[in-house]
């Protein structure tokens, strides 16, 4: 079947599980102590369907389907949250609550059961922001069988459908995702945030994530596509989130101490105390990692530790402080030529590269309820960090003996982000207003220059008051932006959103320019003269986007979002010291929009996403010519395609009752990406990065306290330049990257206060790469690793 029918098709049926709906109504009265409750929110759960009550506590919600069998939520501030079931019947159903007082500040109103599934949606609303019509994703982490030790991406985001994943780094240090055409190189294409604030090196001038939070202390992990770039900015891929576990509301002090062991000398301990006690939650963590590596000359060594305080001051305020640290010292192996990793992909023949990070992250967060119908949130954060790169100098005659380069790079960043969500009635119906403002400012100091020509991490210039480069990189950032639930009726939404951005972008320094000179024989003779170096880039951008939401029955939902989307050039995109890569000074931002509509729902049985995506480009940034590579703007172009999620209770197919649970999941995108210039010579190319077909599919069995997870994940043929080099160049740097395959395996048992849990990740021992290089930690292939196992051991007290 064709793709425009397969998506027709499933339109068609979702729109046919109402075709038969009779109305009914549902009205009743809202009371705690025997005296009305005004202002109380009551919605049908998986619904858009809501409404608030009166001051006589009444409340009515129209158009009910008769026979049909919906959930009840009753919520309203300093009282015990309500559900109730309701069958329909034809006319006028009556259905009262009584609430008592509720002595702790609530939290959020969930309405998704997270005790089975590891894949869940973002509701309309969520805390301050708006997801109504967008398409989303929820991993839940204590749902996932997998190994989390190693963050290890394949199995955490295997039912996220359309991903790209790097797997260059197999002690998860680093986190590489991108999808529908965006380079996976560590996450740089999505906005990435902890709790709701930036943790990447700079938002805009830098956006790559050195800091991955390590998923044994993840609550879950929210992604939200291109039209996040109304409410978090300019990010062609969207928004990932990840939501960090909190203290225990039940206990004053929790402990969780889980010892993980692996192959290639992998060891893991990771501790955590949490607790809550009287108005005060808390929870830290300190997480120690090391490991020797599938390659020679891949050992590391990380420390992790954060630590969050929350003052529950009142019913309505609380403010939160949140600490955050990661330093990790990691020798690299470097890359490998394809005949090289043919013959043995496991070869270093290098064992001079280091890597070091040191991460600092602060922020505090306030939430203010001024009523039942409106909140304020501000966060303010503040990064101090640095990452260096030591590794042979590719611009040496002599790379192996000659002084090898160094790159260092100190970011200074401060942010504030202030929203608020005003729920009011228009018409018969709730809408939903949420306005914000934020302010960023980013400072790198980017030095590159000569380093001792020894083995050992020494991260010191030779020569300080002579480098390579040495630039000071300013972003400045002002952003306005507003989003708007109508609801139409009780089944339909449309979301229109607005952002106003104030970019700039300005650098001072020097840099060496490579200049030939006639020596005293009359000879050419190559020498380097310094350059000095000044970049200043203001620029005013204004984006919108409008999103729409059926929801023909309940549980079932069909959506629809246009977005502008909008990337600043980045530091790295302005200056490079890779002998691999010139840069084009008259290097342009990225413009362009994305497209959803799709399909989504989950019942007692069956959970699904189906959509059409459609990403288009404007002066796409990209290498040119492999030959005598540039990073410029290439040309214009798209990515279409379909990506798919379905996922089927099999026992409960045949037995509702059934207590074990036999899951069997499938993620299918299918992808063209095209150049489109008639005046570029890459005009009908394959975008790079653009695996035309992804594939994984598993099993997930849960028997009591044993859980079990088998996956299977396939990619197709890519290519690494936009020219789609077909036969590798000499140094590996450009070529395709082959089609793999690969599974894994993962059992976990819970007995009491502990849990076991083990696995193997790459059960067949496939040799593959999903990488190539063009300079560090390269150049070259980066192979991914062979077959590896883990055992860990937790124990909560």
């Amino acid at each position: 079947m064709k793709l425009y029918q397969y998506a027709l098709t499933l339109l068609l049926m979702s729109f046919g599980f109402s075709a038969a709906a009779q109305d009914a109504v549902l009205k009743g009265k809202i009371s705690s102590n025997g005296k009305p409750v005004e202002g109380a929110n009551v919605f049908i759960k998986n619904t858009s369907k809501n409404t608030v009550t009166t001051k006589s506590g009444t409340y009515q919600l129209d158009q009910l389907e008769v026979g049909k069998s919906y959930t009840i939520v009753v919520f309203a501030m300093g009282l015990k949250t309500q559900e109730k079931p309701l069958t329909a019947k034809s006319g006028v159903n009556t259905l009262d609550f009584s609430m008592a007082a509720f002595e702790e500040v609530l939290q959020e109103v969930s309405v998704r059961d997270y005790e089975s599934s590891d894949i869940v949606r973002l509701n309309a609303v969520e805390g301050t922001a708006i997801y109504e019509g967008k398409k989303s994703e929820v991993i839940v982490l204590n749902n996932v069988t997998a190994n989390l030790a190693t963050n290890n991406s394949r199995q955490v985001y295997n039912k996220v459908p359309g991903l790209n994943i790097w797997e260059s780094d197999g002690a998860g240090l680093q986190l590489g995702i991108g999808g529908r055409g965006l380079s996976p190189n560590r996450t740089s294409n999505f906005n990435t945030r902890q709790n709701g604030y930036d943790i990447a090196a700079d938002a805009l001038g830098y956006p790559e994530s050195y800091y991955t939070p390590p998923l044994e202390s993840v609550e879950k992990i929210q992604l939200v596509r291109g039209a996040a770039a109304m409410q978090y900015g300019t990010q062609f891929g969207g928004m990932l989130n990840f939501v960090m576990k909190e203290g225990n509301p039940d206990k004053k002090i929790e402990l969780v101490s889980r010892q993980t062991a692996g192959s290639f000398g992998l060891f893991n301990s990771f501790n955590s105390l949490g607790g809550t006690v009287g108005k005060v939650s808390y929870y830290t963590f300190y997480q120690y990692k090391r490991g020797d590596g599938w390659r020679p000359n891949s050992e590391f060594e990380v420390n992790t530790a954060y630590g969050n305080v929350t003052y529950n001051a009142s019913e309505k305020f609380k403010v939160g402080l949140e600490l955050t640290h990661m330093d990790y010292l990691a020798k690299q192996p470097g890359g490998l030529t394809d005949p090289q990793f043919a013959l043995d992909p496991r070869a270093s023949y290098t064992d001079k590269n280091w890597f070091k990070i040191d991460w600092n992250i602060a922020a505090i967060l306030m939430e203010y309820k001024l009523s039942n119908r409106s909140k304020l949130q501000w966060k303010n954060f503040g990064l101090y960090a640095s990452r260096e790169a030591l590794g042979i100098n590719l611009r040496a005659e002599d790379p192996q003996n000659d002084p090898r380069l160094l790159v260092d790079d100190n970011f200074r960043n401060i942010g504030s982000e202030l929203r608020f969500l005003q729920r009011y009635n228009l018409g018969d119906q709730t809408s939903v207003l949420l306005v914000g403002a934020r302010y960023y400012r980013g400072f790198d100091v980017k030095m590159q220059g000569d380093a001792s020509n020894g083995k050992d991490a020494d991260f010191s210039f030779t020569t300080p008051d002579n480098l390579l480069s040495d630039h000071d990189f300013y972003i400045k950032n002002f952003a306005l932006f507003a989003e708007n639930i109508f609801n139409i009726s009780d089944k339909f939404s449309i979301t229109p959103g607005i952002r106003f951005e104030r970019i700039g972008t300005i650098g001072e320094g020097y840099y060496q320019k490579p200049t030939q000179i006639l020596d005293q024989d009359g000879l050419l003779e190559s020498v380097y003269v310094q350059q000095e170096d000044s970049i200043t880039n203001y620029r005013s951008i204004f984006m919108a986007g409008i999103g729409a939401s059926f929801k023909p029955s309940e549980g079932h939902e069909i959506y629809a979002n246009l977005s502008q989307n909008y990337r600043a050039i980045t530091f790295s995109d302005l200056r490079t010291l890779n002998s691999n890569v010139r840069v084009d000074p008259d290097l342009q931002d990225e413009k362009g929009y994305s497209a959803d509509i799709g399909a989504r729902g989950t019942t007692k049985l069956f959970n699904y996403d189906i959509s059409l995506f459609y990403l288009r480009y404007n002066d796409k940034i990209g290498l040119a010519n492999p030959a005598n590579p540039i990073r410029t703007n290439i040309s214009d172009a798209y990515t279409l395609g379909m990506e798919s999620y379905a996922e089927i209770n099999l026992m409960k197919l045949f037995n509702q009752q059934s207590k074990t649970n036999i899951n069997l999941f499938s993620n299918i995108a299918l992808i063209r990406g095209r150049y489109i210039s008639d005046e570029s010579i890459y005009d009908g190319n394959e975008v790079e990065l653009v695996p035309p077909f992804n594939f994984k599919t598993g099993l997930n069995v849960n028997y009591g306290n044993l859980s079990a997870s088998w996956q299977y994940s396939y990619v197709a043929k890519q290519y690494t330049d936009a020219l789609n080099t077909q036969e590798p160049l000499s140094d590996a740097v450009y070529g395709p990257i082959p089609a793999y395959y690969v599974t894994d395996l993962s059992l976990k048992y819970r007995i009491k206060k502990f849990t076991v849990e083990s696995g193997i990740n790459n059960l067949t021992d496939n040799m593959y790469f999903t990488r190539r290089a063009t300079g560090y930690p390269g150049p070259g292939i980066i192979p991914s690793d062979g077959r590896n196992f883990y055992l860990t051991l937790q124990v909560k007290i």
